[in-house]
This record gives C-alpha cells, structure tokens and sequence, in this order.
C-alpha cells in the first residue's frame, strides 16, 4: 500500500490539530478508548462539541495551553493508502520542529484561519515548505463556519496567498485552496453543503488523487548503501546483496552503475524486494540490489548510474537552519551525517540570515537557534553529492554536535 507523509502547519489555533482529530474520526481511525477520552474531556470543559485536538496534543502542556509545542506523528489508513501526519507547531520559537516535521513529508497543509487570513507565520509556514522543496501544499482555509461560509472571505484569503506564491523560487511546487470547518467537518472528508459556491474536492479526496509523480521529484539515481547482506545459508550460500532505499529516479536490472568513493563500476544482476524480484525498481522503493562481479561495498557508500556522477568535494556552500541553543560560529566543529556517511567538519564561515518572509538576507556571523542562513564548511573527508535543489536525498545532511551527539541543525548543500 502506497505511504503518504504529510506535515501540518499553522499559527497558533489555526486548528491544525482539530482538523487531524477530524480526519481521525471521519475515517474511523480513532481507537473506541481514544474517542471516549475526547468525549469525556470535552463535556468536563462544558463543549457542546467533541474537541478533536486531543486526538493529537499528547503533552500536558499542549492540552492545558491548547497549542502544539512538540512534533506528533499520527498514522491512519484507508482502502487506498496509509498516511503519517507530522503536526507540527506554528510558533516562531518551533521554528526547527517545524522544518524537522516537513523534511520528510511529500505534502504539506498550512492552514489559515478565516477570521484573520494570511499573516506574518503564514509568510514563514510556506517559506519553509519552499527551502524543503515540499511539492504539494495545501491552502486549508479553516474556520469558515465561523465567517458564515463567506465566498468573499475565502477569494480575498486566496488571492493574498496568490500573492505570497508569486515570490516562490520553486515554480514546480503545486498549491491547492480547500475552504473548510475542522470543528464541524464540512470538506474534511465529505462536504456538509454549506458552501455550495465551492465545487473543489475535500482534503482527504485530495489526498486520496495524488499520485506518486505528484509529490516525488524526479533527479538522478541515488542509492546509499545501508546494509550488506550476506545470508551465509545453504540455499543463499554466495548471496551478496546491497540493501538501503532508492532515491532520485528508478534503475533496472542491466544498468552500468559506480560504486562510490571507489569508483568501481559494475552491473545490476538482480534487485530484491523482501522475497520477489523485479526487473526495475522505483523512487523510494527500500530494495537488495546484487551486482554482476563482487566487489568491495560497505554501509556508507553510494551505488549510482555511471553516466550520473555527482559531485564529490570537501568544502560545501549549503543553507542551514540552527537547532541548538550554543550558537552556529565559524571555527566550531561538528559531524556532517550525509545519508549514511559521518565525516568531521569545520564551519569556515557565517555568511547572512536568511528572512523568513521573503524580505531577503542579512550579514551575519552567526546562527543563534531557529535561524536560517547560508553557510559554508570545509569537511575532513570528501563527500558525494548533488545540490538540494536537484536531489533532496543527496543534498541534505545534518550537523550533529561531537562532544553531546546531539542534531544541532540540519542543512541543504547549494
């Protein structure tokens, strides 16, 4: 079954977190204990309605503050697909769980808040879904029970965002407008009727109709080894297989790979999934890859086509968006993780900061946390890579702190 990840974003009580408790429900997803916590909680707070944020806001903190403060991942299902839903939080101050939400999503949904229509967070929500290059966004225009269903209301939040979408760099990027109230359902999973005026699909038919060349990018192939299989049993005696996930494009069995850093070159023999075997496997597919001659491949290195080289060098210009409370200074250094490679690193300078607004940089010499801006960095060792902008997979990396292991930003090679 075809997994979709989609990442919420919003301001604060834009309802992002209703309208995932929403979906939850009119999909029967929510567990029979689930539902009656939300029934039960939500008549001690005298609602004449089930408050479905509750679905979601799993922190003390959240509930008592009725916001979204860490990263939640909620799964459901239906006939068609599996979904994971990031919720993550609005606040300005979350700026890095945000970013952390969306990185991996194929989709995302900023919702607006009819009464109040794009403010200053929208500016950043979508800014975000365009520095991670987020193909499809969703324009939820919540709340509009609460407007009396206004067309008007709606066309002139559209038209603001319209305006927004015009200083987009990434011009690949699809935006779709649904109007809707998370509270009451209506163009959540069916339409109630009461904005006739809208004849668009709902959000989940929206997201029942993607397709995987919507949301996927295509690139060149990229392939970072993350395990070898040697099964050493008598019915596999000389198996030796390359496991990890398919980035970028597809590949098939027959075509002329290179095995980096060692430049090696080989040919697919056989690509498994599990316990079938395909001629071809595609974009985001987890596969065993064998090759014709045996050669020597360990987790780190990367398989691509031949005539698909990357880049391979040790000082990198990227965009990074800081994590930590230590600030981002040149000379400080950490370990750049790129796909299965750690290497040591050296920050050799802070260029600017990068507004989240669209308003443009500026001169800096450091990243205090939460801030985005463009950095460059020498690397102990030479690594493999495209630029973000043309393979997501292969462009980013994070900067993990060598004295506390911890992920003090993640950044995107430009």
């Amino acid at each position: 079954m075809e997994v979709l990840k989609i990442a919420t974003a919003g301001s604060v009580d834009d309802g992002k977190s209703t309208l995932i408790g929403r979906l939850l429900y009119d999909t029967q997803s929510l567990t029979t204990d689930k539902l009656e916590a939300i029934e039960k909680s939500s008549k001690q707070k005298g609602y004449d309605y089930l408050d479905f944020s509750l679905a979601t806001d799993g922190l003390v903190a959240e509930r008592e503050q009725g916001i979204t403060i860490d990263v939640a991942h909620i799964y459901f299902s239906t006939a068609k697909k599996s979904y994971i839903i990031a919720d993550t939080p609005g606040h300005v101050e979350y700026t890095r769980n945000m970013v952390t939400g969306a990185s991996t999503s194929q989709v995302s949904i900023i919702l607006i808040d009819a009464r109040k229509g794009v403010i200053e967070q929208t500016y950043r929500h979508f800014f975000i879904n365009n520095l991670l290059r987020v193909k499809e966004v969703i324009v939820a225009v919540n709340k509009m029970d609460l407007v009396d269903y206004s067309e008007e209301v709606y066309n002139k939040i559209k038209a603001d965002f319209e305006a927004l979408n015009a200083k987009s760099t990434f011009k690949e990027q699809n935006v779709s407008y649904i109007p809707l109230s998370a509270l009451t359902g209506d163009n959540v999973v069916e339409s109630l009727g009461e904005m006739p005026w809208y004849e668009g699909q709902t959000i989940l038919e929206h997201l029942e109709a993607l397709e995987p060349a919507d949301v996927y990018e295509k690139g060149q192939a990229r392939f970072p080894v993350q395990t070898v299989i040697r099964p050493k049993t008598e019915e596999y005696h000389d198996f030796r297989g390359y496991a990890g996930k398919l980035y970028g494009n597809n590949i098939k069995v027959g075509d002329a790979v290179t095995v980096l850093p060692s430049l090696t070159e080989s040919i697919v023999s056989n690509i498994h999934f599990f316990d079938k075997q395909f001629d071809e496997a595609s974009v985001g597919s987890s596969i065993t890859i064998e090759l014709e001659n045996d050669i020597n491949v360990t987790r780190g290195d990367m398989i691509v086509k031949s005539s698909e080289l990357p880049k391979v060098e040790k000082d990198i210009n990227t965009t990074v968006c800081w994590m930590d409370s230590k600030k981002l200074v040149p000379g400080a250094k950490y370990f750049v993780q790129h796909n299965t490679k750690r290497v040591l690193a050296k920050i050799d300078s802070v260029k600017n900061v990068i507004a989240t607004d669209f308003s443009g940089v500026k001169e800096a010499s450091q990243l205090a946390i939460n801030e985005i801006g463009e950095v460059n960095i020498k690397l102990s060792k030479a690594i493999y890579f495209d630029a973000y902008n043309d393979n997501k997979s292969n462009g980013a990396f994070i900067l993990i702190d060598a004295a506390t292991n911890t992920t003090a930003g993640v950044g995107f090679i430009r």
